[in-house]
Parts: structure tokens; C-alpha cells; sequence
């Protein structure tokens, strides 16, 4: 299945994989949650811990304080196996990809985009019985990059090409043909979309109109503090 990325190639293809090298050119957020998401599964095939500590619960996190199934809900992907691989794959390229393409030099921004996906999530989480919520955000990372880059040509399994935006969609009606549940990539599009309007649509159509709001998600200062952006944000402020 060829969803159009470039390969991974050049040198490395010559001289054999450098998994270290490629490992520390993934961007630093996409790495830190390629490396949770790992670190979980490996944890689970290790017995160290058990799935069933990790998924999202609204009792036992809002009355009983487990906490971190919040964070854990969005990093367990399954057991080892081709579908943990195929999960990994659309994680990193894409999370990867919208890091070092349309938020380069904008961590901030990006970690906010997260950070809205996942409250976005969480929220609609105990109103559709789902427990493990990593697969929706990655959908929602792949309906963005689609949204992105809307001239892209991609080829699905070598039998029609579209343009990227229709990425998503097509994973949607390959599950459906499959016979899985939908409700995962449902959320992922549906905040994906939400996210795309707020930060792209909404701007440009409150400029237009000269409404006084024009960035609703506009980091705050201790996030691009965090983020090593703080200056940067600063200056753009001053201009």
C-alpha cells in the first residue's frame, strides 16, 4: 500500500539502515511520541504493565484519580504485530511530516495542535465507548497533512491515485470494507476538521471581515517558553 511518501533512501539505502541515525532525524515532538507509544507496547509485551491499566476509563480517571490514562489512552497501539507496525508507520510519517513541513520553526504551534486534539478527544471519548484513542489522533494528524497539502498525488495499493486530502477518506472506506469499526477514524476526521478550520479558515475569513478575534488557538507564552519559541513569538508580537 503506497500512500506517495518518498522512500527513505541515499545514502543510508547504500551504506545499510541506520536505525540511531534515523531515529534522532525524526523531529523532536514526533520522536517523543513514536518513543511513548514504543516504550507502552514494549512495556505491555513485557509485562512490566497491562493493557488494561492504560485505556480510557471516565470512572477511574475522574472518581477514582487514575490519571495517567489520560496520556496513556493516546499511546498504546495494540500487541507487536503488523498492525502495531502499520500504526507506527502513519504515526511517524505523518506526525513526522507535518512537524518539518508546515510547522517548522513552530513547535509551539504544533504541541498546541496536540494538545487540541487530545482535549477534543477526550472529551467526546465517553460518549462513544472508545478506550484507546492513539489511532484517532494520528488520524487526525493525517486529515491535516491531507488538508495541507492538497496538490500531493497519492496511489492507493496501485489501482486509482487522489489527491491527498481524500487520504483520509479512503483509510475510512478501507476499514469499512475490512469490517472495522469506523468510530476511531470517525473522531480523528472530525477533529482534524475542526482543527483545520480553527487554525487555517477562521483567520483568513475574520480578516476578511475585520473581526476583532483572529487566532483562537494561538499558543500562550509559557508553551513557546517550553518549546524554546518564546523570542520568536515575542518579536512577531512587536511587529
Amino acid at each position: 500500500m503506497d500512500f506517495g511518501g518518498a522512500a527513505m533512501g541515499g545514502a543510508a539505502a547504500d551504506a545499510g539502515f541506520d536505525f540511531m541515525s534515523w531515529y534522532m532525524d525524526i523531529p523532536v515532538i514526533s520522536r517523543l511520541y513514536f518513543t511513548g507509544a514504543f516504550l507502552t507496547t514494549a512495556g505491555c509485551a513485557l509485562d512490566l504493565i497491562s493493557p488494561f491499566s492504560l485505556y480510557f476509563n471516565f470512572d477511574l480517571i475522574f472518581h477514582q484519580g487514575q490519571l495517567w490514562r489520560l496520556i496513556t489512552t493516546y499511546l498504546f497501539f495494540g500487541m507487536f504485530s503488523i498492525d502495531f507496525l502499520f500504526h507506527m508507520y502513519f504515526l511517524v510519517r505523518y506526525c513526522r511530516m507535518l512537524e518539518e513541513g508546515d510547522f517548522r520553526g513552530r513547535t509551539a504551534h504544533f504541541v498546541m495542535m496536540i494538545l487540541f486534539g487530545v482535549t477534543f478527544m477526550t472529551a467526546v471519548a465517553p460518549f462513544v465507548s472508545v478506550h484507546f484513542l492513539g489511532s484517532s489522533l494520528s488520524f487526525m494528524m493525517v486529515y491535516v497533512w491531507g488538508r495541507r497539502n492538497e496538490d500531493m498525488r497519492m496511489n492507493f495499493l496501485g489501482v486509482f491515485t487522489f489527491n491527498a486530502p481524500y487520504l483520509p477518506w479512503v483509510m475510512l472506506a478501507f476499514s469499512m470494507l475490512l469490517g472495522h469499526s469506523v468510530t476511531i477514524d470517525a473522531i480523528g476526521i472530525l477533529v482534524g476538521h475542526t482543527y483545520y478550520f480553527l487554525e487555517y479558515v477562521f483567520p483568513a475569513v475574520a480578516e476578511i471581515r475585520g473581526w476583532k478575534t483572529k487566532k483562537i488557538l494561538e499558543p500562550p507564552r509559557v508553551l513557546h517558553w517550553i518549546c524554546g519559541t518564546y523570542q520568536e513569538a515575542v518579536h512577531l508580537h512587536q511587529d
